[in-house]
């Protein structure tokens, strides 16, 4: 162990604030009185059980997003050193070459090429798509009188969504979808369990199979969408390799998918465990642009995020270490109540909400402006289409995946729908 990991080790061994105690179901469900002990007592903190800092105010985790390299991920040749190589090879050649792991001037080439289909004059152009699918998702349960949210709407809908963006056959969106459940597991948690590394690669593996066959095909019969996008795109004179193009093209499908799914999900939930604030836009439907910014910020999709310090720094009278880890909780810095007041109430009408739920700085989520209008369809139709629209049970059960928040299941029962007017 190095002097730095040895001082470090020697700071705090206080179980009770390391992240590692979100493996614990209880503290999983509700992480938020964990995320504000360490705010209150330790905001840049050294996690021993991690061996990482770990930052939960809302300034110094914008200050994390500007100052330090997303560049993390392990190289084959450090993987092999480690003799990990021939189990986690594919993951790590995939991961190398996505934008989630850059720093500039690779992570702003890559961006700017893949952002081209999210654009939110693009994304405005397909809100009454979006509300079609909506509305035929709806009517597939509506005579049921009752739906699990996830699986039979958040799941799907940006599914579909995502795969008409990109250009690839609709019918595929539900295997898109659980490979890219899987795949985010490396994205959003610690724990490395056996079982289900062995999954996330092979996972890993079908979609790497599956957007080589959607590069042939697009070069072989050219259709509209992100694929063929990349394929003709250049930059500085020089094409992206097929490499890169299939990489990216993971990442902005997960991403794209995982973030729509959680705020969907989680973002009904916090509605109808506040009646208040779901009568509040069922009166007046102009509150709902600040109130999806709102439910983002109250539960963030996107938890926290890892980067490493480029040189040693001073956060906060702490020493980080060149290349030591620090973990930026954007849930902890979204109810920091120095930036937001009365930070753990839902207020649809809150001003100033400037939350982290799609990061900060360079690596800001380029498909928020489609997230938004996804939400915000997604609400506004469950709403209005399933009269007194209410939760089955209170004991919901929550994803094993630390970094991405999202329920597993979010069963509801609701009225006849009432005829058109």
């Amino acid at each position: 162990m190095s002097q730095a990991a040895c001082e470090n080790e020697n700071l705090t061994s206080d179980s009770s604030l390391s992240l590692f105690q979100l493996l614990d179901p209880e503290v999983l469900a509700n992480p938020y009185p964990l995320f504000k002990r360490l705010r209150e007592t330790d905001p840049v903190h050294w996690d021993p059980f991690l061996h990482a800092w770990v930052v939960t105010r809302y300034d110094d985790v914008i200050a994390v997003m500007l100052q330090c390299s997303a560049d993390r991920t392990p190289r084959p040749e450090q993987l092999e050193a480690m003799g990990m190589m021939a189990e986690l090879k594919p993951i790590s050649q995939v991961m190398v070459k996505q934008m989630l792991f850059m720093d500039a001037p690779a992570h702003t080439r890559l961006r700017a090429l893949c952002a081209v289909a999210f654009t939110p004059a693009r994304v405005a152009a397909l809100k009454q798509h979006i509300q079609d699918i909506a509305d035929r998702l709806i009517d597939r349960v509506i005579d049921s009188e009752k739906m699990d949210v996830i699986a039979d709407f958040a799941n799907p809908l940006p599914a579909i969504v995502t795969a008409e963006l990109f250009g690839v056959p609709v019918e595929d969106h539900q295997k898109l979808k659980d490979w890219s459940t899987d795949f985010a597991e490396m994205l959003g948690n610690f724990q490395h369990n056996t079982d289900r590394a062995r999954r996330v690669l092979k996972s890993t593996e079908s979609l790497l199979e599956y957007f080589q066959g959607a590069i042939r095909q697009q070069k072989e019969n050219p259709r509209p969408g992100l694929v063929g996008s990349l394929l003709d795109a250049e930059v500085d004179g020089s094409r992206l390799t097929e490499e890169e193009i299939v990489a990216n093209l993971i990442v902005t499908m997960v991403g794209g998918q995982e973030t729509t799914t959680n705020l969907i999900g989680n973002g009904l939930v916090s509605l109808l465990k506040n009646p208040d604030q779901l009568e509040l836009v069922k009166d007046d439907p102009s509150v709902w642009p600040s109130a999806v910014e709102e439910l983002l910020r109250y539960e963030s999709p996107s938890q926290h995020t890892a980067r490493l310090a480029p040189e040693d720094m001073v956060l906060r009278g702490k020493k980080i270490q060149k290349r030591q880890a620090v973990i930026a909780v954007f849930a902890a810095a979204n109810r920091d109540p120095e930036r937001f007041p009365n930070p753990d109430k839902l207020d649809l009408k809150r001003t100033d909400n400037r939350h982290v739920a799609f990061a900060w700085g360079p690596h800001y989520c380029f498909g928020a402006p489609l997230a938004r209008i996804e939400g915000h369809i997604a609400f506004e139709t469950m709403l209005r289409r399933l009269p007194n629209l209410r939760l089955e049970t209170q004991d919901l059960e929550w994803r094993e995946n630390l970094g991405l928040r999202g329920l597993k299941s979010l069963f509801v029962a609701f009225d006849k729908e009432k005829p058109a007017a």
